[in-house]
């Protein structure tokens, strides 16, 4: 294997290097440093504090497409609007089904702007700095999340059929049904869609992820 890589090394097919090994071997390197950082806020951090699986996948296969977006797009010369237009458009992402809540959001933002600054790290930037810069959104992520923001609001989506209690002046007693029926202390509602043909209206609620354990 050794060998095949020192053959290959300096090796040109349609002008193009069929392997260079200084860039390869920077390659893998920074790719697993990126999935190391990116796996301990998704996975360790934000999946814990949200039980939500929805977007592992999502932030998972966007971070490693920025990443390797920047890194072999580094060496092309590309004019500054179109760049920020592509990152634009991955920071304004909106699924037709339901709009990435604002947690999320950040998380979708946090995910994009590491992959980036691992991608783009150059030789004036040292290892010691962007192993600090990594480590630092890490360890404020986990603060904000787990120490200061002690109390997670979760959220479910519900049919409620009780149309009348959704008026503004009814909250309480809203509240109040809800947490009789789903036996969940909620502690707060939104109201998301009203079907007046069916007399149902669609519900967010939020309650405590640890009143429920």
């Amino acid at each position: 294997m050794d060998l095949l890589l020192i053959l290959l090394d300096g090796m040109e097919f349609l002008g193009i290097p069929v392997f260079d090994s200084e860039d390869f071997w920077e390659l893998i390197v920074k790719t697993f440093f990126n999935l190391l950082v990116i796996t301990i806020i998704i996975r360790y951090i934000y999946y814990p504090a949200t039980k939500n699986k929805d977007y592992l996948f999502t932030y998972f296969l966007i971070s490693l497409t920025v990443f390797l977006l920047c890194v072999l797009l580094d060496s092309v010369k590309l004019q500054l609007g179109f760049a920020l237009g592509l990152f634009a458009i991955f920071g304004i992402i909106r699924y037709r089904t339901d709009p990435i809540p604002i947690k999320e959001m950040t998380y979708l933002f946090l995910v994009i702007g590491i992959s980036v600054v691992n991608a783009l790290s150059n030789k004036k930037i040292s290892h010691a700095e962007l192993v600090f810069a990594n480590f630092m959104i890490v360890f404020i992520t986990y603060g904000m999340e787990r120490l200061w923001l002690l109390r997670h609001e979760s959220r479910k989506n519900i049919t409620y059929e009780k149309i009348e209690l959704i008026m503004p002046d009814r909250r309480e007693e809203l509240l109040a049904d809800l947490k009789k029926r789903t036996g969940i202390n909620v502690i707060r509602v939104e109201v998301r869609r009203i079907d007046f043909l069916r007399d149902t209206a669609n519900l967010r609620i939020f309650y405590y992820e640890e009143d429920t354990e």
